[in-house]
């Protein structure tokens, strides 16, 4: 049981999709701190330090050095997601910075909890070039694995979290059920007991619901303001810091319901 966890990376990682009331993010990173501290008899300290729209260069450069000095006993690492999303992009330079960034965490005494984003190409335009390179990512990603003192959660092949009952209206980025869903992942490989009013397995269990269209005001809300900020050189993490930038203790019990 790890008593001490910081989570780095871009959207995915800071819960984007999965916004509460009062218009922060939770996400699966939250989540699987909260399964954590339900599970343990001790306090469980979190940090997240996920930015949204963070290439995995400047992920690495930001956050890993500050994530390792505060020395939790569990680093998570997913990152790349918007590298391949890039008209151009080496796939071996991605995996390449994955394999250091796992090592410097180990070296430290830290354990690596890596893992892969889930796979949104069924319902985005062009979704079959993403979901091209997005297997090729996994797939070298997987050969690196197992290895000591790293846990690896494969959820680009989670088939099930490809139904549109999981992603949030912009269709890159998955809902609150879609985040606990792969804070049940995690956890499962980590051998931690999932909550039951997560709800996961219900929905996992029931007939999956229908594709997605892309309408008109789908693409004007959505992918022409992306296609701008590509154009224009911007992020939609530019000016953002981290949500909470140093171990804080969880409180389980405060959890909002999904």
């Amino acid at each position: 049981m790890f008593s001490s966890y910081i989570a780095i990376g871009d959207s995915f990682t800071e819960g984007v999709g999965d916004e509460l009331p009062d218009g922060r993010t939770r996400g699966w990173a939250d989540f699987v701190a909260i399964g954590l501290a339900s599970a343990s008899p001790e306090p469980v300290l979190y940090a997240n330090l996920a930015i949204r729209g963070r290439k995995l260069r400047p992920l690495l450069d930001e956050q890993l050095s500050p994530a390792i000095a505060q020395l939790p006993q569990m680093i998570s690492l997913n990152g790349g997601g918007n590298d391949i999303m890039r008209p151009k992009v080496s796939m071996q330079n991605v995996v390449t910075m994955l394999e250091t960034a796992a090592n410097r965490v180990t070296e430290a005494g830290i354990h690596m909890l890596l893992l892969s984003g889930a796979n949104p190409s069924r319902h985005l335009p062009l979704g079959n070039v993403m979901r091209k390179r997005g297997d090729e990512l996994d797939a070298a990603v997987r050969v690196l694995f197992p290895r000591a003192n790293t846990t690896f959660v494969d959820n680009w092949a989670d088939e099930g979290l490809g139904d549109a009952r999981y992603w949030s209206s912009d269709k890159l980025h998955l809902n609150a059920l879609g985040h606990a869903r792969v804070a049940s992942n995690v956890l499962t490989a980590l051998a931690v007991s999932v909550p039951a009013e997560w709800g996961v397995e219900e929905v996992a269990s029931a007939p999956g619901g229908p594709r997605s269209r892309n309408t008109i005001a789908y693409y004007r809300e959505y992918v022409l303001p992306w296609v701008g900020r590509r154009l224009t050189g911007r992020s939609s993490g530019d000016g953002r810091t981290a949500k909470i930038p140093t171990l804080t203790p969880v409180d389980p019990v405060t959890t909002p319901p999904l």
